[in-house]
């Protein structure tokens, strides 16, 4: 008699030989592993797991309004099912040293995030304790920390400073990820920031966002797609309005920089290229395929 239990149920068999038993001991040893290596797949989304790491989407907008249109992005990304169980919390307000006026939209952080998001505009501080506090509650979950850069790395430069400092025994090149795509960020970075966010995460520049055919997806267009296709969920059709509507208003106002793409009616996200590559969507082509991979049925 052979007694066993496979995925809560226990199971009894009799009447085999000892042959035959040995087949079926083996036989259910590569069931067991084959089913726990389909358990530890499918706790990952491309780079990011699911059951432990942390996803900090970090915009700067200031003072280029492709944030906003990437805030919508970003958010339109977390509503599918595939993100169900994704950690995330978004900071507004992340940027650098550059010259120029931030483009407020907390009531388009509000639709896109709820309550997970921080503004380190109106109050870089508490921000940036709130999320030192998650970041270091994900990491002594021995998870992984995944930093989107739409912005600078000066706030991402302060928060590895103070885990480094309350958490001496955390390997912050392993386990604190920053994701960088523009070189504009970087040179809008603190000189020192920079340079001790590359020294002290695992740093990864990509390709820039703002180019198709070159290894990340291209999410910028002086034409608008038709993302009402694609997009029906009521909230996210709300968010996508609300953006083009603060895009719009702001884009070039007060000297700010006028977004070309965006002044003549068109999108750019290119930032949520960061997003895409952690999520193991980095063979997206254009802002088409995009809304086609993440359209509501």
């Amino acid at each position: 008699m052979l007694i066993f239990a496979f995925k809560n149920t226990a199971y009894i068999i009799t009447g085999l030989n000892m042959p035959q038993h040995k087949l079926l001991f083996l036989t259910l040893i590569l069931l067991f592993l084959t089913s726990t290596l389909d358990a530890k797949e499918n706790d990952k989304l491309g780079k990011f797991n699911i059951q432990k790491d942390l996803l900090l989407a970090q915009f700067d907008s200031k003072t280029d309004v492709d944030d906003i249109h990437s805030i919508a992005a970003t958010a339109t990304m977390l509503a599918d099912k595939r993100f169900q169980k994704v950690n995330f919390y978004a900071v507004a307000g992340a940027y650098g040293d550059q010259e120029g006026l931030y483009v407020p939209a907390p009531k388009l952080f509000d639709l896109s995030f709820g309550q997970r998001w921080v503004n380190a505009h109106t109050d870089y501080d508490e921000a940036l304790k709130f999320v030192i506090s998650k970041v270091a509650e994900t990491l002594e979950q021995s998870g992984t920390i995944w930093i989107a850069e739409a912005g600078q790395s000066n706030f991402t430069a302060d928060v590895i400073r103070a885990i480094k400092q309350q958490h001496p025994q955390v390997d912050t090149k392993t386990r604190i990820q920053v994701v960088q795509h523009s070189d504009w960020n970087e040179g809008s970075t603190n000189p020192v920031d920079l340079a001790y966010t590359k020294q002290n995460s695992g740093y990864h520049k990509i390709p820039d966002g703002n180019g198709k055919n070159n290894g990340t997806p291209g999410f910028k267009s002086h034409q608008m797609p038709d993302w009402r296709t694609y997009i029906k969920e009521p909230r996210l059709v709300s968010i996508w309005e609300l953006a083009i509507v603060i895009a719009n208003k702001y884009n070039g106002e007060d000297k700010r920089y006028n977004n070309p793409a965006i002044a003549d009616g068109g999108i750019d996200f290119s930032d949520v290229a960061e997003a895409s590559w952690i999520f193991g969507f980095e063979t997206l082509n254009d802002e088409t395929a995009f809304f086609k991979e993440f359209a509501q049925n």
